[in-house]
């Protein structure tokens, strides 16, 4: 399938390695020009020169802290400097699994104000920020990447997954008459470097080994594996497209199987 990707202009948040890596890299091959944004050039200029070699696209390494409004608006007017339109959003720059997972008795009201800011806030400032180009195009895609401690009630951080899928749905309607769509993916247990170290830190608290715990996982997943970070380079890449024009205010799954609950 042609999913008339080429030229097209995208910024990947948190894009430097793990999943948003990985998403940069499946947008690229499908002809898009990559702007990729964290806090760690050293990792972003490594993973930019990588992609660009195996793709021929450019792809623009900027430093991003989506903490900050006035961040997040030069790294978008850079974007703009560089390639001249932005397309696609893909909003990625988070701690992965949130930083509240303890009890109520340990937890950090400080930490999970930190957790919200950073993913549910950062992503506003993200998609604010980009939205005046988009409307101006009449096209554009955002893409929130969300988590499925949204959909469970294991982790306090989850809550932050939560508020997202419902600022995704209100930006959807606001947006949609401008020929953009706003769309959330859930991913599941993805094959990353974060997600081993959460191995060892469960492992360690349960008295299991890693590869233990990491079974565990794909015991009660009906596919009975991992995923890799690109299978959620699939999916974006086609809400992405043009093709995915009807498809809008989503919140989508992907995760082997592994949530338990029906959504409608």
């Amino acid at each position: 399938m042609d999913l008339e990707l080429k030229d097209r202009v995208a910024i990947v948040t948190g894009g430097g390695m793990g999943i948003g890596k990985d998403v940069a890299r499946f947008l690229a091959e499908e002809g898009c020009d990559v702007v990729i944004c964290a806090r760690t050039m050293s990792v972003l200029e490594a993973t930019a020169a990588e992609i660009s070699e195996a793709t021929g696209r450019r792809v623009l390494p900027l430093f991003c802290d989506t903490n900050s409004d006035d961040a997040v608006n030069a790294m978008v007017e850079k974007t703009i400097e560089a390639f001249g339109r932005v397309d696609i959003l893909v909003n990625g720059a988070a701690a992965p699994s949130g930083v509240v997972r303890n009890s109520i008795e340990f937890a950090g009201a400080d930490e999970l104000l930190g957790d919200m800011n950073t993913k549910v806030i950062g992503y506003f400032r993200c998609a604010k920020a980009v939205t005046p180009h988009m409307k101006k195009a009449g096209f554009g895609r955002i893409i929130n990447i969300g988590g499925l401690t949204g959909r469970s009630s294991k982790v306090m951080s989850g809550m932050r997954n939560l508020a997202i899928v419902h600022m995704t749905k209100n930006l959807s309607d606001q947006l949609g008459p401008f020929g953009i769509t706003c769309n959330i993916i859930h991913p599941g247990v993805v094959d990353t470097p974060h997600i081993h170290e959460l191995y060892e830190r469960e492992g360690v608290l349960q008295g299991k080994t890693p590869a233990e715990i990491e079974q565990g996982y794909i015991d009660v997943t009906p596919i009975k594996r991992t995923l890799q970070p690109v299978e959620m380079g699939w999916l974006i890449a086609f809400l992405a497209s043009p093709k995915a024009g009807a498809v809008t205010g989503e919140s989508i799954g992907i995760d082997g199987g592994l949530t338990r609950g029906i959504f409608i």
